[in-house]
């Protein structure tokens, strides 16, 4: 982290609806600003939850009490991201007359304007004056976080022969489906992979995976040389990203994808049936600017700067954040 993309002194809120996808890029921005946080995770109640933005009344009122509840005092930063906190952060704004600078992650279903900064994938289409590009999704990967994980976990798989392969398995969502076809196939391929090449692979569910699809995937790993961690224990994450001398993905999953190109080593996705326009656009994009290629069950060398767009995109808003200071 450079000096630039330092915020010192303020205050700030992370506020979501506790989807792990999209705290994570919260978190890694307010930390990549070197901010003290606080995580909130909202819970919305019917029928508001299914209404947009502006029909919200008194967004702030209407909160379940299983979550979190905002009350001042207001923070100086607020960061959130999905659908969910949208009326939230307005609604926060707002009580705090107009000084909370707020930033909202994600392409709103409202007029962007309204937020002090909003922070959009390449792959959308929203521009403007307040809107900052990122390609992907922001993360917690830092190189310092990196080389500390593999260190740490160096040790555990000395064991396993070279190359050591991670696969980063996803599952179904809106836009894919991780059948059990899908994941046989997969499986099948990892198999054929190690038969070719003697590699070894650490591996990493995600809650999306599914038990069924699980148990597939141990079935055929049980005479491979591996590593699986399905979400018990102490989550291997970082450790599996730095140590991979190769990477395969399921292409379910943005933060995924540009998490894994945050190495800078070959990356290969898995893809799925499905899909949709701006995913589509997505990889389309990662592969023409040289991250990812189709994992057809080879190994190949390539190179390319490691992408940390957090890092980038911290130092704009730091920027942002500073003439904003600067006017009040």
């Amino acid at each position: 982290m450079t000096m630039e993309s330092t915020i010192k002194e303020a205050s700030c809120w992370v506020l979501t609806d506790g989807s792990a996808g999209m705290e994570i890029q919260c978190i890694g921005l307010a930390e990549a600003l070197g901010l003290d946080f606080q995580v909130k995770r909202i819970v919305t109640t019917k029928p508001w939850r299914w209404l947009p933005p502006h029909l919200w009344i008194s967004p702030l009122k209407f909160l379940d009490k299983s979550g979190d509840l905002p009350e001042p005092p207001w923070p100086d930063i607020l960061i959130t991201c999905g659908r969910q906190a949208i009326p939230i952060n307005l609604a926060i704004k707002k009580a705090s007359g107009e000084k909370t600078f707020t930033i909202h992650i994600q392409t709103p279903n409202c007029d962007a304007s309204k937020f002090d900064l909003v922070i959009v994938p390449e792959h959308d289409k929203l521009r403007g004056d307040n809107v900052l590009v990122c390609l992907g999704a922001l993360g917690r990967i830092t190189p310092d976080k990196l080389h500390e994980a593999g260190e740490k976990f160096t040790p555990q798989v000395a064991h396993l022969p070279s190359p050591l392969v991670t696969v980063l398995v996803g599952g179904s969502n809106r836009c894919y489906d991780m059948t059990d076809k899908v994941m046989q196939d997969l499986a099948d391929r990892l198999e054929a992979l190690h038969q070719e090449t003697n590699c070894s692979f650490l591996i990493t569910t995600s809650r999306r995976t599914g038990a069924k699809n699980e148990r597939i995937l141990k079935s055929v790993l049980k005479d491979l040389p591996h590593q699986l961690w399905t979400g018990e224990g102490e989550n291997p994450y970082f450790g599996y990203l730095a140590l991979a001398e190769a990477l395969i993905v399921t292409g379910d999953s943005v933060n995924m994808v540009c998490e894994a190109c945050s190495m800078g080593k070959p990356v290969y996705i898995f893809d799925l049936p499905g899909g949709n326009p701006k995913f589509n656009h997505f990889h389309q994009s990662m592969r023409d600017k040289g991250y990812i290629r189709p994992f057809t069950g080879k190994l190949e060398h390539w190179s390319y700067t490691p992408l940390l767009e957090t890092q980038k995109i911290a130092c704009e808003v730091a920027e942002a954040w500073n003439n904003h200071s600067q006017g009040r």
